[in-house]
């Protein structure tokens, strides 16, 4: 008999894996191919080379493997065992005594795993790539707007409101700085129509306001419109044009976001804010444990059950699992929800129901049913 459970285990868990790992492709490819599109279209708006994007792309994808492999890990339970009763597999096993527990520790060694990489990522790795996500999208798409004007090339900013020229554009040594020759500008604001012709100019970042200004050198800006009788011309040997208030600036050096937060900051601080992040954190691999139980459950069905219909119903329960856990994280931070709770209540409600569930399934809820009816009757 133990040979025989051997065997079973190993071919329970080969057709795991191999469906987790298909899985896991399909739902990674959708996702990481939807953000690089949005990345090339980011690029394409704020005229940034792919390039320089490219790391966004990477710090997304280890934000959101957490919850792509707790869904994967999750359906691939549920094809296995829905295919093992489609096959009538699973009713042989349960014959020699391999029930819905058999299967649950059968399972335990992938889903252990799974726990432990999903713990390591959400505590440790996904708040650092947050915090260097965040540090470079300001350093690339804010920062560096005017970083890589081409030469001899117009090029509009600021949707369309500033339409750029320089003959020659070339970097400058100290890196924040971008020297340009024979420029020309043209801006609409406040329903003002200004030209700026300059022999050379600077971008540079100020030290003491962190706002990116265009220092313009040896030239002549008109303000007005063709035709108007008051046009305004100014003659400059240097013109400071700011391009991107200090404001913005302030966000290269500012990690205070709570989710970008270490975990350990998080237990220090505490805080509504903080207490939500931090069950949210635990959360993750938390449900992984309270999925694959249920994912045993749902994957037992009948052969003349539709196709799909249980797979259709573990995402809904997916879904409704994963809301629910954001709506408390939500109450939490807005003080609506006592942290004391928070989470916790969502998995414990779900747990509360799978013990019901196993209950029903074994008959047991039945007897209890009979009972307090006798009584009642009685």
């Amino acid at each position: 008999m133990g040979f025989i459970n051997n065997k079973i285990t190993r071919y329970i868990l080969s057709n795991l894996i191999l469906v987790f790992f298909a899985i896991f492709f399909i739902i990674s490819l959708l996702v990481f191919g939807n953000q690089f599109v949005l990345t090339a279209q980011e690029a394409i708006e704020y005229s940034i080379p792919i390039k320089e994007l490219t790391p966004l792309l990477g710090f997304n994808m280890l934000r959101d493997i957490p919850i792509i492999l707790e869904l994967s890990l999750f359906l691939s339970i549920i094809i296995t065992f829905s295919r093992l009763y489609k096959n009538s597999e699973a009713v042989v096993m349960n014959s020699i005594g391999l029930g819905d527990k058999s299967f649950i520790r059968i399972i335990q060694p992938i889903v252990i795993l799974s726990f432990i990489i999903v713990f390591i990522l959400t505590i440790y790795i996904v708040p650092w790539a947050k915090q260097q996500k965040s540090y470079t999208e300001d350093v690339t798409v804010n920062a560096s707007e005017f970083s890589f004007i081409t030469e001899g090339k117009f090029e509009s900013f600021k949707s369309g409101n500033i339409v750029f020229y320089a003959s020659e554009a070339s970097k400058a040594s100290s890196g924040t700085e971008q020297n340009m020759e024979e420029i020309f500008i043209y801006a609409f604001d406040d329903n003002n129509s200004i030209v700026v012709l300059a022999d050379e100019g600077t971008k540079y970042i100020d030290s003491e306001s962190k706002s990116t200004y265009l220092r313009l050198k040896d030239g002549v800006r008109y303000e007005g419109l063709p035709g108007d009788k008051n046009i305004n011309i100014l003659d400059f040997d240097l013109y400071d044009l700011e391009i991107i208030s200090g404001e913005i600036q302030d966000s290269l050096v500012n990690f205070t976001k709570v989710e970008e937060k270490t975990t350990l900051i998080l237990i220090k601080e505490g805080g509504a804010a903080g207490n939500a992040e931090l069950q949210w954190r635990l959360s993750q691999p938390i449900s992984i444990l309270i999925l694959s139980v249920i994912g045993v459950f749902l994957g037992k069905t009948s052969p003349r059950t539709g196709k799909g219909i249980n797979l259709l119903a573990g995402v809904l329960v997916f879904m409704i699992y994963n809301n629910a856990l954001l709506v408390a994280k939500t109450s939490i931070e807005s003080g609506q929800l006592n942290p004391f709770i928070g989470l916790w209540s969502v998995h414990l409600f779900f747990v509360v129901m799978l013990i019901i569930i196993y209950q029903f399934r074994q008959g047991k809820v039945n007897y209890f049913v009979d009972k307090i009816t006798f009584l009642i009757i009685k």
